[in-house]
């Protein structure tokens, strides 16, 4: 399909200014401007689209066609690039899709646009075998480096059961062992002078300021940090193939697990895009009670970050506190979905029950409780002088230099620039609820903290409009796509009896299409980019987690800096392992 007289103007712009060949426009459920582009104008053409505004890199990631039947059109493909970017000044996404040949799996590298790509297209290698060419150091980063094969392609197994038996003899144990040895050269790293030597300090993955399994070597200078290399993927567990093999329902309770300080609201930005591609409308009061969740979820998890926070630099006395009240908002869940920090409690067209009787009563009491505490954690912790000498000045970076890395959230909106997802770009109702963006002004360890603090202030605003404005009407759509379908809809007859069966042993036949839909999460932006072959199950589950940029930036944040400069940078990132590793 060629472009359109109609196409939007950032379109006839970059074809005109680029004098790029045959571009081709793809229409998609989630209306974002779609280019599949050639190999020769990719580079010109994203050069092109930053000087536009289009500055943040969203995501990077690949798509195996090759087993793909519903392709209506499209360009001739074994292997997709796709390149998403993001305009704030637009409010508005483009995408760029680059067809490869299995021969021929090769682009020139972007990490000299954004830095941000660095990990990106390293994963992107790892996953798929794509090679990128000029990038500084493209080796596997969520396998291990002896790994055999590509894990996400198609025909990479799924399953343990679908390969031999696993063993080890003591030579490939040898060679396991070898391929750990570090190496600084390999990660670019240089003596000061010919009369030096490295000094390195692994840190990870067992300490506790690391928040996980998560490694970070450290090239020192006495107790100077001269470079930190970030080493991820410890904690790797396939999220994004198993949404490939599990049906669109089943997939659900996954999604818990990725920022698991989360909760439901990993299950939002999946059930949104499933949603969107079944063109099913959610039911008011479905929504309300969404976003009552989210703002229960992001109070239980901020509530953490500030504990933890306080704790990795010396404070032991609020993590206490802060757990009892953490306690509180998990209490709340319970009684609502059966379940705490994992509940799973959203649905395909709606959440998984109704709001039980006198569900508000412990709700209000909680959010009239809440309040006086934060301010005595205010006088705690970021009133206290000596956390202030440990975190201001700290570990800051710009805004320009944070949508360079591709930080969002929080993160993001320290460094003074007020922009959140939930007003610019309004999901499940948003639009209807008042409440502020908090911001700070120097980008640094204490205000990314302070930002976490009045956003809690202000999820306790939405979640009282939540109580004073909680429509009636159902909890889940009269879809037969719904899944499961309402009770009163499966006990009708045996044919609606049987369609229940079936959208919960076999999953509802999602159609054809691509969709991404996006949540401001805890941490950040929350992507899923679902591909649906018209079946069962998803073709292709890209997972864009907020965590994994995020961390990308350690090196830039604390050279320079002292070891327990980089305890308070670690800390402030308020990050997850399994929202980097998946």
């Amino acid at each position: 399909m060629a472009i359109p007289s109609d196409s939007p103007q950032i379109v006839r712009e970059l074809t005109e200014r680029t004098a790029a060949n045959d571009v081709l426009m793809q229409p998609t459920c989630d209306r974002i401007t779609t280019l599949w582009v050639s190999r020769q104008d990719l580079r010109g053409m994203l050069l092109y689209l930053k000087s536009q505004t289009y500055t943040l890199l969203f995501d990077l990631t690949a798509i195996d066609e090759r087993r793909r039947t519903h392709r209506p059109a499209l360009p001739g493909s074994d292997f997709t690039v796709v390149y998403h970017l993001l305009s704030f000044q637009r409010n508005e996404d483009i995408r760029l899709k680059v067809a490869l040949v299995e021969d021929d799996l090769s682009l020139p590298t972007v990490t000299h646009i954004w830095p941000s790509a660095n990990w990106y297209e390293r994963e992107v290698w790892d996953m798929f075998g794509i090679a990128f060419d000029g990038h500084p150091h493209l080796k596997r980063i969520l396998m291990p480096p002896t790994w055999q094969g590509h894990p996400l392609r198609k025909d990479h197994y799924a399953r343990a059961t679908e390969a031999e038996p696993f063993s080890l003899s003591d030579e490939q144990q040898e060679i396991e062992q070898d391929a750990l040895r570090f190496v600084p050269e390999e990660w670019g790293m240089r003596r000061s002078g010919d009369g030096t030597d490295f000094m390195f300090l692994n840190m990870g993955p067992n300490h506790p300021s690391v928040h996980g399994v998560f490694r970070i070597a450290l090239q020192l200078d006495g107790e100077e940090i001269v470079d930190a290399l970030p080493d991820i993927g410890y904690h790797h567990r396939g999220a994004e193939k198993m949404g490939e093999r599990q049906s669109w329902h089943t997939y659900i309770p996954y999604t818990d697990r990725v920022d698991y300080l989360g909760g439901s609201m990993n299950n939002l930005p999946y059930v949104l895009s499933v949603e969107q591609l079944a063109c099913i409308q959610v039911p008011e009061r479905a929504q309300v009670i969404r976003v009552m969740i989210c703002e229960l979820y992001r109070l239980a998890s901020h509530l953490l970050f500030y504990g933890t926070y306080t704790q990795d630099l010396g404070q032991m006395s609020p993590i206490f506190y802060m757990f009892i009240d953490r306690e509180k908002v998990f209490d709340i869940i319970e009684s609502i979905s059966g379940a705490r920090m994992h509940s799973s409690y959203f649905r395909i067209g709606g959440v998984a029950m109704d709001l039980p009787k006198g569900w508000d009563k412990r709700i209000r009491e909680f959010i009239d409780y809440l309040p006086a505490r934060l301010d005595q954690y205010d006088k705690m912790v970021l009133q206290n002088g000596t956390l202030k000498r440990r975190t201001q000045g700290v570990g800051s970076y710009n805004t320009d230099e944070a949508i360079d890395w591709s930080v969002t959230g929080p993160n993001l909106r320290a460094t003074g620039f007020a922009w959140d997802y939930r007003k610019a770009r309004p999901y499940s109702g948003y639009e209807n609820f008042e409440f502020d963006i908090p911001t700070g002004r120097h980008g640094d360890c204490y205000d990314r903290c302070t930002v976490r603090v009045e956003e809690m202030r202000q999820s306790l605003r939405i979640i009282r409009q939540c109580l004073d404005n909680m429509p009636e009407g159902p909890h889940k759509a009269y879809h037969p796509l719904a899944t499961p379908p309402p009770k009163e809809r499966t006990l009708h007859d045996i044919e609606t009896l049987i369609q229940h069966f079936l959208n919960v042993s076999w999953g509802p036949v999602i159609p054809a299409g691509e969709c991404c839909m996006t949540v401001e999460a805890t941490k950040g932006l929350n992507g899923y980019y679902l591909t649906s072959d018209g079946g069962t199950m998803s073709y292709r589950t890209r997972i864009r987690t907020p965590s994994f940029p995020h961390l990308q930036m350690i090196p830039m944040m604390c050279r320079g800096m002292m070891i327990p400069d980089l305890v308070a940078i670690l800390a402030s990132i308020d990050f997850v392992m399994a929202d980097v590793d998946r």
